[in-house]
């Protein structure tokens, strides 16, 4: 009896169940609650300030901030590059924190610290939008809105007094708005000789911890003082304004900054050909160093002669010895037309040895190829002095050009109550003439007139030509007048010149500050601008 009343309960419990289960699936498929509505879908102005305050952390910066650029490009960029990206950086982390680890364990008698497992997973992070700074400095300014939501391991194993112990860092969250600064900008790849990185707010940072294999972040109260521990760490080291330096190269390298000074004397002249048709020839020499913007340096004609003497003396600002090379050409003055070279050389700084004299007969030739058969025939000699001198530590000029730091002292022979005003003409913008825009820049100070080169056909040219004026006193209640023109390239009276704006800059600032650099919109122009240096250098600078 007890086992057919057992037989028959389980039978009625699988009758009771497969019921159930049939009448659950109709009423789920068959009948819909009455009380659901379609969600609420409106513009993001007819929102309520609650549920915009609730959008507004989710919302990327070029919707909120009209400053801020889209980076759609960007992130589809790093979201391709990421496999690749995530193997160079973790390879670069290693590389930098191996040294570092090996020179700090010995202090802790830790055995080895080694990374067992290092991958910043396959979720890329992404940038919100980004805002750049436009200055008058050689640098170039970013801010970022990066978001990273990512899946790294990163597994730690450290061996000590016999003991292993591992720490992983899991499921890493940093959303943060770093300030990215290129600087100085330079005109050698990749553009700028250092990265400064700040952040312009504490940043916000949340990671899964688990140390000998169990969740730390799971023990009560030790996830928030470890969060804030490190928002406070982070910002003590790099909020804004201080920064993380990351050199890229030198900067007085990139820049091409003086290193030295060549000494070159031209001591005389040997066998040279007959160029006129007197049977004579009127030499003289230029001189030039390669990679110099700087016109040729030129001896005085000797009138026919062909063993000329000059002894003449000139000296170049190197700023590469290693690439650098003074070019030596001799010419035969002409009266009517032009000269005639008679000869060319070249000496490598490289092979001059530092503070060492050395005096050089150099064969003049047809040409720089050594092996061109036209060289063999003997066009006469050239005997020069020539010394490097490198510029020692304390001699090493600090050129705010390029590094944007301290003015550099004025030269010897200033006056002492005086200095030099340094007028450098960096460009203009939106320069337009009635009849041609051929803009130069014409300087006028207490007299004394200064011209830029001409640039032709272009309504925003670069110059970056700088020009000195040697004062006896500051120049405080005086001023710079600063015009530019345009010449006709077309030969004619009809228009030959025109004014294309003028600034006229009072000097006060620049003698208090020792350095400014502004852009100013030239006066009788619609919208021509034109970007200034000025610096006021003394003995005591």
């Amino acid at each position: 009896m007890g086992f057919i009343s057992t037989v028959m309960g389980f039978f009625g419990f699988g009758i009771g169940i497969s019921i159930g289960l049939a009448i659950g699936y109709f009423m789920f498929i068959y009948f819909q609650p009455t009380d659901v509505k379609d969600p609420d879908i409106r513009p993001l102005a007819e929102k309520d300030s609650k549920s915009l305050q609730k959008l507004m952390p989710e919302i990327p910066l070029w919707v909120k901030n009209p400053d801020f650029d889209r980076l759609d490009w960007l992130n589809k960029f790093v979201e391709l590059m990421w496999p690749y990206l995530d193997k160079a950086i973790c390879k670069q982390v290693k590389q930098i924190a191996t040294p570092i680890i090996a020179e700090q364990i010995p202090k802790y008698k830790i055995e080895s610290v080694e990374f067992e497992a290092l991958t910043l997973g396959c979720l890329p992070p992404t940038f919100q939008g980004m805002k750049v700074y436009s200055t008058e400095e050689k640098e170039l300014i970013m801010e970022l809105a990066l978001k990273w939501a990512g899946n790294p391991n990163i597994l730690v194993a450290i061996k000590a007094f016999g003991l292993k112990a591992t720490a992983q860092v899991l499921d890493l969250q940093v959303f943060a708005c770093p300030r990215i600064t290129l600087k100085p900008l330079v005109p050698t790849f990749p553009c700028f000789a250092k990265i400064l990185v700040s952040l312009m707010e504490k940043p916000h940072v949340d990671f899964g911890l688990k140390l000998l294999g169990a969740d730390a972040m799971s023990i009560p109260g030790l996830y928030r003082v470890v969060q804030e521990i490190i928002k406070d760490q982070v910002a003590n080291m790099y909020l804004w304004p201080k920064t993380l330096e990351v050199p890229i190269m030198d900067p007085s390298k990139a820049s091409k900054r003086p290193v030295g000074i060549l000494h070159v004397k031209v001591v005389k002249a040997m066998n040279l050909k007959k160029k006129d048709l007197l049977g004579s020839s009127d030499p003289y020499v230029k001189l030039k160093l390669t990679e110099d913007k700087l016109p040729r340096k030129k001896t005085s004609v000797k009138q026919r002669n062909l063993n000329p003497e000059w002894n003449e003396e000139f000296n170049f600002v190197v700023k590469d010895p290693q690439s650098q090379a003074l070019d030596i050409s001799v010419y035969d003055w002409e009266q009517i037309g032009t000269n005639e070279m008679m000869g060319i050389n070249i000496v490598p700084l490289k092979d001059l040895t530092p503070e060492e004299p050395k005096v050089l007969t150099l064969n003049l030739l047809k040409t720089l190829d050594p092996n061109d058969p036209i060289n063999e025939k003997s066009r006469g000699q050239i005997v020069l002095e020539v010394m490097y001198k490198p510029f020692t530590d304390e001699e090493m000029p600090n050129d705010v050009d390029e590094s944007g730091g301290e003015v550099e002292k004025a030269p010897e022979g200033t006056p002492a109550g005086g200095g030099l005003l340094v007028v450098i003409v960096h460009e203009a913008q939106d320069l337009e003439g009635k009849h041609h825009t051929n803009p130069f820049v014409r300087l006028l100070f207490k007299g004394e007139e200064k011209k830029t080169k001409t640039v032709k056909k272009n309504r925003d040219p670069r110059w970056g030509e700088d020009f000195q004026f040697m004062l006896e006193e500051p120049p405080t209640n005086e001023r710079l007048h600063v015009e530019v023109f345009s010449n006709s390239s077309r030969i004619g009276l009809l228009h030959p010149k025109e004014s294309l704006g003028y600034v006229d800059i009072a000097l006060a600032d620049v003698v208090s500050n020792k350095r400014i650099n502004e852009r100013y919109h030239l006066i009788d122009s619609k919208n021509g601008r034109i970007q200034i240096e000025l610096q006021w250098r003394t003995a005591s600078t």
